[in-house]
């Protein structure tokens, strides 16, 4: 049974994280990562300190991106951690809403919200 959520043309989906790495569109990606619809780049952060401070600085390929996106999933690594209420107002005021999660719901979460054609980005903290 195939489980891959119908998306439309052009855009890329998660299909998997772990070892410290992200399969993004059938292309392995090392290390932190920005994923938008249309691409991945690397997230120019330390894993291990990426969140204690956020720097938006890392952030900006999303949030200076030509298409605004509405939500900005933050996958934290194997656990969930809040980034202060001042660096989500400071993300909310340049456009998107900022989620934090754990890195694996953040994966999931995004191929959803990109499945029912939403305006999604994801900072992503690799796991194990």
């Amino acid at each position: 049974m195939d489980v891959t959520p119908l998306v439309p043309e052009g855009v890329q989906i998660i299909h998997g994280y772990g070892d410290g790495a992200f399969r993004i569109a059938q292309i392995v990606h090392h290390g932190p990562v920005l994923v938008m619809p249309e691409m991945t780049i690397p997230w120019a952060v330390e894993a291990g300190n990426a969140l204690d401070p956020v720097d938006l600085a890392t952030l900006e390929p999303i949030l200076s991106a030509g298409s605004r996106f509405d939500i900005l999933l933050i996958g934290t690594g194997s656990k969930q951690v809040f980034v202060p209420p001042a660096v989500r107002q400071a993300i909310r005021d340049r456009g998107p809403v900022a989620e934090m999660m754990d890195t694996g719901a953040a994966c999931r979460t995004f191929n959803v919200l990109l499945a029912e054609g939403r305006r999604v980005a994801a900072a992503l903290l690799p796991v194990g």
